[in-house]
């Protein structure tokens, strides 16, 4: 190890084993093949595959296919959650998460990724809670619920989701922290990350300036949110879940500029996943002149 000017040893750079994936929602209007082509040139541990209206992303085959051949591995799957995917994997919101956990399983993702209820599914909402640590005790997928967001008019807000759309205070023991939507929800990410602890099992990494009522997914380091000192977090505490790259590239010109944006935030997340060792706290780091890492200012 490498002495600094003053003679002193710096900390031991440690980087947790948290994998660093994309999203295939990061590719958007690009299909989900082009997400695995822009993952493993761009050298992302993996995709999470964000199930939609694009066939690909709901056909077993023509995934497993695309990760053999890309050799980049599925790591977690994003249930049809939303309103434009309601008729995806049929109706019925538990049979979507049954298909998810099936297609998990048979590819080797770690993690399902499900949306609270909206309040007007009212007989899955009552029944969310018990009925997802059901299928948990089934499985060794993790379903990890994710954090929402409030809709706001006229100074009020809307509630869209049952039992609420901040997972902090329900009984699941997995979550999803998404750093976009605590931009819209106005919610402190760091004091989120701290009360859930050990349920924060899963990252979708984005940034944000909270706009009312929108969910922008912007490169890490382009809004407000915390993302650095977030990931710094997390690495100190050696967490080892997934950091998902989940941000609009939508107004990219080609895919030049998209594979520009989404190696950003490549580079942001391993950034700021070097931390100090454990018993030393979070700081920040910089790339030197030379390519090296180290901690700013040295």
């Amino acid at each position: 190890m490498t002495p600094q000017h003053n003679g002193a040893v710096p900390p031991a750079i440690r980087v947790p084993d948290a994998p660093i994936t994309l999203s295939t929602a990061s590719v958007y209007p690009e299909k989900v093949p082009s997400a695995f082509e822009i993952a493993a040139l761009l050298g992302y541990d993996g995709v999470e595959i964000m199930v939609s209206t694009d066939a690909s992303s709901q056909d077993l085959n023509v995934l497993r296919r695309l990760s053999d051949y890309h050799q980049v591995p599925i790591r977690s799957i994003h249930a049809p959650c939303l309103l434009l995917t309601q008729r995806v994997w049929g109706r019925e919101p538990w049979g979507k998460l049954v298909r998810s956990k099936e297609v998990a399983e048979a590819l080797g993702a770690d993690v399902v990724v499900v949306h609270p209820p909206f309040r007007w599914q009212r007989e899955y909402a009552r029944e969310f809670v018990q009925g997802l640590a059901r299928m948990q005790e089934e499985t060794d997928v993790l379903f990890a619920v994710e954090n929402m967001f409030p809709l706001k008019a006229r100074g009020a807000e809307a509630g869209m989701y049952a039992p609420d759309w901040n997972p902090v205070d329900q009984d699941y023991p997995h979550v999803t922290l998404d750093l976009s939507h605590t931009a819209v929800s106005g919610s402190d990410a760091l004091d989120m990350a701290g009360r859930l602890g050990e349920r924060l099992r899963h990252v979708h990494l984005a940034d944000g300036v909270g706009v009312t009522n929108k969910d922008e997914h912007l490169v890490p380091g382009r809004g407000n949110q915390p993302c650095g000192p977030f990931l710094e977090r997390l690495a100190a505490a050696g967490y080892r879940g997934h950091i998902v790259l989940e941000v609009n590239t939508r107004r990219a010109g080609s895919r030049a500029e998209r594979m520009e944006d989404l190696a950003e935030a490549l580079a942001f997340a391993r950034l700021h996943l070097a931390a100090a060792a454990p018993d030393e706290q979070a700081r920040t780091w910089e790339v030197t002149p030379g390519g090296e890492i180290s901690p700013r200012g040295a």
